[in-house]
Order: structure tokens, then sequence, then C-alpha cells
């Protein structure tokens, strides 16, 4: 993984009123915290920031420049704004290079399976330590050609040397299931709206059929009531 350097500047106002305005600044309100040490507030240029995390993935490694001091930092937790999709803050873990550190790298699928097959990801990311400097980004797991019940388990992916699996060894990240068909499918959406109560009005061809076979059931009685009476009348 990539170190991405940035220049950082610690802060001093705190509060919803503060970040507010570092926000308009186009910065980013940050906090690093680890190693026994007081946390560390700061901001960051929110473009910078921006590009950062989005080149590291989900556990993008920061180098900070405070001061003139440096400082590595793991992305741990970010807030986004959910209507403008904008950073909120940053939370970061001090690291040192060559430390240990346990994270959750995403697993990407990759390839196409069977025909008639429908592919589950179990688990979205798997637990591992890995070196500060060396967090694998994600995870590819192919699925090219996988036959209905095919499973892939933690301990079968393929781990750069330095990274320790910790998640479970039988851990299912991705299930190769059969495809259901679209009949099934809309069978057993109907039976479990049916066990909800949810009912759902006629379309105008439903109302006409159903019409039409009430029709014909009051057809059907009207004629057996005039042969009960012919049958009567004898």
């Amino acid at each position: 993984m990539a170190t991405e350097k940035i220049k950082g500047e610690k802060r001093t106002e705190f509060g919803k009123g503060a970040a507010r305005r570092i926000r308009r600044e186009d910065k980013i309100p940050a906090v690093i915290y680890g190693h026994g040490n007081d946390p560390v507030h700061l901001t960051l240029p929110g473009h910078e920031a921006w590009l950062a995390l989005k080149h590291g993935g989900a556990n993008a490694l920061l180098d900070i420049d405070l001061d003139g001091d440096s400082q590595l930092a793991l992305t741990k937790d970010v807030q986004i704004d959910p209507i403008r999709r904008t950073l909120d803050h940053i939370d970061f873990i001090a690291v040192r290079r060559g430390e240990k550190v346990t994270v959750d790298v995403p697993i990407h699928v990759v390839g196409d399976a069977a025909p008639e097959t429908l592919v589950v990801t179990e688990n979205a990311t798997v637990q591992v330590e890995a070196e500060a400097t060396h967090i694998p980004e994600y995870f590819e797991v192919s699925v090219e050609g996988a036959e209905v019940g095919t499973q892939i388990l933690a301990n079968e992916l393929e781990l750069p040397s330095g990274t320790t699996l910790l998640a479970d060894d039988d851990m299912l990240i991705v299930n190769v299931s059969q495809q259901m068909s679209e009949e099934a499918l809309e069978a057993e959406l109907a039976e479990a709206e049916a066990e909800a109560g949810i009912e759902h009005d006629l379309t105008d061809e439903e109302e006409a059929e159903q019409a039409e076979a009430e029709a014909a059931e009051e057809g059907g009685e009207g004629e057996s009531s005039e042969g009960e009476g012919d049958s009567d009348s004898e």
C-alpha cells in the first residue's frame, strides 16, 4: 500500500461551530489517537484528503506533516455528509513503520460463474494482521466458471507475505448457489406477502378476468336452476 503524504495543521478550536468554519474553508477536521499519547486534533486540506482516501482505500495510510514533524496515520473512521457526500471528519490511529496492526480488508469478487448461478459475497471484509506500511488494499477472489455449490473460505485467500489471517479459517467468503427462476421468485414473494397480510389492487386486466369468471359462474348457476325447474314440472 502506498503512503500518501499530506500537510496538516494543529487546531485548538472545537465543537460544531468550529467544525463548520473549518469545512467552509475547504478543510477537514481530524484527530489522531494512539501510542498512549493525547489525541492530536488537526485539519487537513479537503481536496488532498479526499484524494488520499480514494487512492488508499478503506485502510488508507497517510504520512501527515504537522509543523515539520512526520506522523504515520492509519485511517480508522471516515464520516461523510449523507446528502452532500463531502468529508465531515476523519479518525486516525498513529502507527510506526514495521508495526503490526489489525485491519479489515475488503473482498473483491471477479470473474463470471457458470450459467444460472447466483454469487453471494457472505463477508465483504476479512480481518488480518499486517505491517502498517504493507496493508493489502483488498483481496481478490475469482469465481470464473464456478459451479453451483462452490464455496470459498477465508483460509483459501491468497495472503501476501507478512500478513496473517485473524478471521476463522472456515469463515465463508463467497457462496455460489442455484439461481432462482423468475416464476419461483414471484411465487416466493407472493407467499411472503400473503403471510404478511399484504394485498395489492388488481390491474385492469385482472379485474376484467375476474368479472368474466364471475359472469360465467352466474350464468352456469342460472342454467342449473332452470334445469331443476323443468325436472320438477315433469
